[in-house]
């Protein structure tokens, strides 16, 4: 893998400079580069000496003067020049272990890379991470980290990872905390495994590390009909209980699944705190709902239209609510459409999960003008599903239109687009 441009923005220097997709930026002021860090860390300069291999093959020494903190305005491939740090785990719980075949391919790819967890927010386990890796993040002051907590208890770690070096957990935390590297922790609860008791312990032990952890998100076991070893799925008690026990602690959230399954209402606003972890469903519905109170609604709109609200089940409480609001404008009528899993199971819940065929189902034969959808259920700057296919292929099984909302924790692109009808 190399630092090759994926695109160049445009009136930026590297556009001036003649740089192009396809280039590879071969190393700045003779300085080899290994990811993003060392690019950004590198480009804080006013004067810069750039190679660049061109897609030719030609290879380019290009010198330039700019300030110290402005952008030259290349996208690369990847964060990652080199090789990805693979995950050496095996988890008892791993969602990618549970998948078929025939997905696209990029959702089979295990990753434990603490420069991908520090550049793009993902979560990694501290499993793979090496006394070089450490003395890089101590000299480069790297942080804030997302890490995979799950347990710091290290037999039971090196069980649910089944890795004999998942153990070291709290071994490496401390060493953050000893270094002040800042991190968001994550546990995904298993009953019967790091719930109850256990959830207490590491909730202890993480309070122990102080203003090091920046958060503390539980999130429950996602289970499909593919997985060969039965877990247990979180049921109301369980739900309850963590509740319970995650309330005993400063900056810890449980998800917006345990609410809906202990049956109890979505928490305030104040429960999320800057909403940190939103991308595992901490808070997301409080966001959706808060925002929606503040929009100003049209009193009616020019011609009856009728709109399906394709939705997860996770999310359809919130969106009923909503519906309910939208249908008091005149001419306008909204229903709310729940898919139900049949491609992983009925235990599956959520928008980013969906697929074309339960897509399909659900809304093929369904009175309405446009069909909404979230954009979580399709790929990033795409229109691809998770299974391969794409929006046309529904469009055209349905004979519906879409409108896709970007920003799945607002209303507004809706509203706005209701104005305009």
């Amino acid at each position: 893998m190399s630092a090759i441009v994926n695109k160049v923005i445009e009136d930026s220097i590297a556009e001036e400079l003649g740089i192009e997709a396809g280039d590879e930026i071969v190393s700045i002021d003779e300085t080899p580069m290994l990811d993003m860090i060392d690019y950004n860390f590198l480009c804080k300069s006013e004067l810069l000496t750039l190679e660049v291999k061109k897609r030719s093959g030609e290879v380019e020494v290009i010198e330039l003067e700019k300030d110290y903190d402005e952008d030259l305005g290349i996208v690369f491939e990847s964060a990652v020049f080199d090789r990805v740090k693979p995950c050496l785990n095996h988890c008892i719980f791993c969602f990618v272990d549970q998948q078929p075949k025939g997905l696209r391919e990029s959702l089979y790819v295990k990753d434990d890379d603490y420069r991908l967890s520090y550049l793009q927010g993902t979560y990694i386990t501290l499993t793979n991470l090496t006394d070089k890796d450490k003395a890089r993040i101590k000299r480069m002051h790297l942080g804030p980290f997302y890490v995979s907590v799950h347990t710091t208890n290290p037999q039971l770690r090196n069980e649910m990872l089944r890795n004999p070096n998942a153990g070291k957990a709290l071994e490496n935390l401390k060493w953050f905390r000893k270094n002040k590297i800042p991190f968001h922790a994550q546990i995904v609860l298993c009953p019967g495994y790091n719930d109850g008791e256990e959830l207490e312990r590491t909730l202890s032990d993480l309070a122990e590390l102080k203003s090091t952890v920046l958060s503390v998100a539980i999130v429950p076991v996602g289970i499909t009909q593919y997985r060969d070893k039965k877990l247990k799925q979180v049921d109301k008690e369980c739900a309850l209980k963590t509740i319970e026990i995650a309330s005993k602690y400063k900056k810890v959230c449980c998800s917006d699944e345990f609410f809906l399954l202990a049956g109890k209402d979505i928490p305030p606003a104040k429960y999320y705190g800057n909403f940190v972890q939103l991308e595992d469903g901490v808070g997301a519905i409080r966001l959706l709902l808060d925002d929606f109170k503040t929009l100003k609604l049209p009193k009616s709109i020019t011609e009856p239209k009728k709109f399906l609200f394709a939705t997860s089940y996770a999310a359809a409480g919130a969106i009923d609510e909503i519906s309910k609001k939208l249908n008091t404008i005149k001419n306008l009528k909204t229903e709310v459409l729940p898919v139900k899993s049949e491609y992983w199971g009925e235990d599956i819940t959520v928008a980013g999960l969906i697929t074309t065929d339960d897509l399909i189902r659900t809304i093929k034969g369904r009175e309405g003008d446009f069909v909404v959808i979230p954009s979580v259920m399709l790929r990033p700057y795409s229109e691809d599903f998770l299974d391969g296919k794409n929006l046309d292929f529904v469009k055209q099984e349905t004979g519906k239109d879409f409108f896709v909302i970007q920003n799945i924790y607002s209303m507004k692109e809706f509203v706005n687009l209701l104005e305009k009808i």
